[in-house]
């Protein structure tokens, strides 16, 4: 019989809430906490733990919510930081409770993680989720028999519609976890000798965690070097085999689960055909599933365009005036240039990408919710298997579309190191939301807004720079596969969630933390940055400035206005070029111009090294220094309008915007994720290599860019 606890009333304990991918345990976490942590259905969306406390009565509660994972086999990061976790070794996160949840229409799965945590021994109880689910496929369980074969308290939910949270609460309030018996002999998996004096070397409680600890040892940083060893040793000396142990331990436990639903779980036979089989049969068909695909991705970027226009000019319009009245109102003086010249036309620069941002992530959001997303990742892995690439990197690939930092950290869910590498390399060459701001104003500036049957053309050329990211990811793998010779074969293992209505709540707040974390995360950078530029911008070596502006013809007396204006242009442009950041732009302009970019452009590709997103804020200010801000010119009409004075041409041409939308595509302009991509392979090596290579891939292909279309 299975003990039950009688804790002492603490005024705080832990909880550590654990389950498969795909089983809605973030949602659970969100419910309780009333958080709004992002919620996926496909595994990787919970890459590391997070925390949050629940308040019940006079105690407090932390909830943990640990990465999906389907065991706590050593192959991959997520599962070690599960074990770190459940067995105690990372000291700050040691849980005095565990609140497994399961699919409830794949019990057999998810028993198999349950029962690894019983055999542990650690406090717990059985949340039974997705109840509507398994209703819809003929699914029924017997909860109090399981709570019999379990030895733990089962409750049955359905997240999605706060269906038994309140029933979570209560349990977690009234600390009614229990301690089961071993589900496992694991005298079976052990020998004796072995378990215990690995039990007294490691001060451990049980068999079970000796035989956890022999299989990660060679993955955990917290053992000592003499106690990695000591462990070698013992394992060598009973000439333990971890490989055919663990297949044991899965046989084993498969059949002991066999006889617990057998008691368990009635299956009525449901005849009539689901609707998601029938939707399959369509948005995964070999040839019309990435007809679709593209479709709906035509679709997202023609409406990103199209439904944001209007929003867009009024922000824009906005700011103008906002520059244009704050000028009339403040005296002149170098505190009212700096805020009219500098600071406005730059946190204008990124608040005017709010709609198309917040609509690019509500229909990600919407695509996700529905479930389709899991379907792109079942389509897309046969694409990219003849690259090279594991599975499970679609996952990280696609998280790469919203931002490059959360789609590397979701490789961890890969467990080939090697695979994962590349997968790592390559992720920051999909075109991330950071870029979107350079892509629209450039597309803006010189590609017509025609269509071409039912399409936009600017839609279009946009789908093609998504495109060219996703070709430049499997060239790169492929290239990279090559170089470092992969040997070892890997696996997809995703599951097809049914196809659901969207929790419009969950996509409005997706869009709102999105566009939030973008305008205050970018929009500080941007904001320095801008008053960096037009510090630099403003002033120049000493008597540069008055040199260059001595060079300026003046205009004889009574000249037109015409000529006049074109005074004031080369005014303002003598201006610019002797101050500091004109001399930067100048010194790198002769590595630039075979791509098309004069010197200004050059500035902009030296500041927006932090973040992409800097480039329009650079040009922004760039173009407002020294130009009257009463004329409400808006930024991309100021590019429109730039003139190169050599050739008497407009600067910002197609070829020279193809050229930068091509550089900024495959350049890696985002300290962010350098330093994800260093904290993930800890160390500089990768993060250089990375650098090196996507600086080389982004100057070749923008000169061949520029090539081609001037």
């Amino acid at each position: 019989m299975p003990e039950v606890l009688t804790p002492e009333k603490l005024s705080t304990f832990t909880v550590a809430l654990i389950g498969n991918p795909n089983v809605g345990k973030t949602t659970i976490f969100n419910r309780l906490t009333g958080l709004r942590q992002k919620v996926g259905n496909y595994p990787g969306v919970t890459v590391d733990k997070r925390y949050a406390s629940l308040k019940i009565g006079n105690q407090s509660a932390t909830i943990i919510d640990l990465p999906g994972t389907y065991s706590i086999y050593p192959n991959s990061e997520d599962e070690v930081i599960v074990h770190r976790v459940l067995n105690g070794l990372d000291k700050t996160s040691k849980p005095d409770f565990v609140l497994a949840v399961v699919d409830m229409s794949s019990m057999e799965r998810g028993l198999f993680l349950v029962t690894q945590i019983m055999d542990l021994g650690l406090p717990m109880a059985v949340v039974l989720n997705m109840s509507d689910t398994a209703e819809e496929q003929g699914i029924k369980v017997k909860t109090h028999q399981l709570y019999k074969a379990l030895g733990v308290p089962v409750i049955q939910t359905n997240a999605r519609s706060n269906k038994g949270i309140s029933g979570i609460t209560d349990l977690i309030g009234d600390q009614m976890f229990e301690q089961p018996a071993s589900f496992l002999e694991s005298d079976r998996l052990l020998p004796e000798q072995l378990s215990t004096a690995i039990q007294e070397r490691f001060s451990l409680t049980n068999s079970y965690q000796a035989y956890q600890l022999i299989r990660f040892h060679d993955k955990e940083p917290i053992l000592s070097h003499e106690e990695s060893e000591w462990l070698r040793q013992e394992i060598k000396g009973a000439d333990f085999d971890i490989k055919s142990k663990q297949l044991q331990e899965t046989q084993d436990r498969y059949a002991a689960i066999q006889q617990v639903l057998e008691t368990v779980v009635e299956k009525t036979d449901m005849k009539k055909k689901r609707l998601t089989d029938k939707l399959d049969r369509i948005f995964l068909h070999k040839v019309g599933g990435y007809a679709i695909f593209l479709g709906i991705l035509l679709m997202i970027f023609q409406a990103v365009f199209a439904w944001s226009a209007m929003p867009m000019d009024l922000i824009d319009g906005f700011f103008a005036s906002l520059s244009a009245s704050v000028a009339g109102l403040l005296p002149e003086g170098v505190l009212t240039d700096l805020i009219t010249e500098g600071i406005i036309p730059g946190i204008g620069g990124v608040v005017i990408f709010i709609p198309q941002i917040a609509l690019l992530f509500a229909f990600l959001g919407i695509l996700e919710d529905t479930g389709y997303m899991s379907r792109v990742v079942f389509l897309m892995d046969r694409v990219m298997r003849p690259f090279g690439l594991n599975g499970k990197s679609v996952v990280p690939l696609i998280s790469g579309i919203a931002c490059a930092i959360p789609g590397i950290m979701a490789t961890r869910n890969i467990g080939n190191w090697k695979d994962r590498l590349i997968t790592i390399m390559v992720t920051p060459l999909m075109s991330c939301s950071a870029r979107l701001p350079v892509y629209v104003i450039l597309i803006g500036i010189a590609v017509p807004a025609t269509n071409i049957g039912p399409f936009n053309l600017q839609a279009l050329v946009m789908l093609g720079m998504y495109l060219l990211g996703v070709i430049a990811v499997l060239v790169t793998a492929w290239v990279l596969k090559l170089v470092l010779n992969f040997k070892e074969r890997s696996y997809l293992m995703v599951e097809m969630p049914l196809f659901r209505v969207p929790r419009w709540k969950d996509v409005l707040i997706t869009m709102y933390s999105k566009s939030k974390t973008f305008v205050f995360e970018a929009g500080k950078v941007i904001l320095a940055i801008s008053i960096v530029l037009w510090v630099l911008a403003s002033y120049g070596p000493s008597g540069a400035r008055e040199e260059a502006i001595a060079a300026v013809e003046v205009p004889a007396d009574g000249a037109s206005e015409e000529v006049m204006l074109d005074y004031q242009h080369n005014l303002e442009s003598a201006e610019l070029e002797s101050s500091y950041i004109g001399i930067a732009g100048q010194f790198i302009e002769p590595a630039i111009r075979p791509l098309g970019y004069d010197w200004k452009i050059g500035i902009a590709l030296i500041t927006s090294f932090a973040a992409r997103e800097v480039f329009v804020s650079t040009m922004a200010t760039l173009y407002s220094v020294g130009s009257e801000v009463e004329d409400e010119l808006t930024i991309q009409e100021k590019l429109k309008s730039e003139v190169n004075p050599n050739t008497g041409e407009a600067v910002f041409n197609l070829a020279t915007a193809i050229s930068l939308m091509v550089f900024y595509a495959f350049a890696m302009q985002c300290m962010s994720t350098l330093a994800v991509v260093y904290r993930e392979t800890k160390g500089w090596k990768w993060p250089l290599i990375q650098t090196i290579y996507m600086t080389v891939l982004a100057y070749v292909s923008a000169f061949i860019a520029y090539q081609l279309f001037s």
